[in-house]
């Protein structure tokens, strides 16, 4: 259970409003998704100063407000919660193996390894260590998974194994 040995691994099952939680981060942390907010905070922030000025009709203030709180929703409630229904993975328990050669996990119907190589990034949110093979696919492992040092442990392993 220590890396001095060369191998931290602990049991985990998913608590559904912390998964919530960490789909956010994910959907926040992407470049993409964080040019499109400013572009939509800034249209909306000039429409409000349009109207206020009465450069525009209200109208037009109504649907930049309507674009801003539809794409908040959007990535808020709406993304987080339809992938977590649709991921059985979050439904099940799971064993996490970090080892010197390889990140793995297993439970009752099987196992997967993947060396570190294959982990293009991670992030750490407030409950979870998010381990990225690319920008899309990920995986999440709950931080209450490692007691005591031992998510320190696992923090140093993800910085020494995986760039940031």
């Amino acid at each position: 259970m220590s890396y001095l040995c060369g191998m931290t691994s602990s049991y985990f099952s998913y608590n559904k409003p912390k998964v919530i939680q960490a789909l956010r981060y994910h959907f926040i942390s992407r470049k993409e998704i964080k040019i499109m907010m400013i572009l939509v905070n800034v249209f909306a922030i000039a429409s409000a100063a349009l109207f206020y000025f009465k450069k525009i009709s209200p109208f037009a203030f109504l649907i930049s407000s309507l674009l801003w709180f539809i794409m908040m929703i959007v990535f808020w409630y709406i993304l987080p919660t339809v992938i977590y229904r649709g991921a059985k993975t979050f439904k099940d328990s799971f064993r996490v193996i970090l080892g010197e050669q390889h990140f793995g996990i297993e439970n009752d119907r099987g196992s997967n390894s993947w060396t570190w190589d294959k982990f293009s990034t991670w992030m750490e949110s407030p409950h979870f260590f998010h381990l990225y093979f690319n920008s899309r696919s990920f995986f999440i492992v709950p931080k209450e998974a490692f007691e005591g040092d031992q998510e320190h442990e696992v923090r140093k392993i993800l910085k020494e194994k995986i760039r940031k």
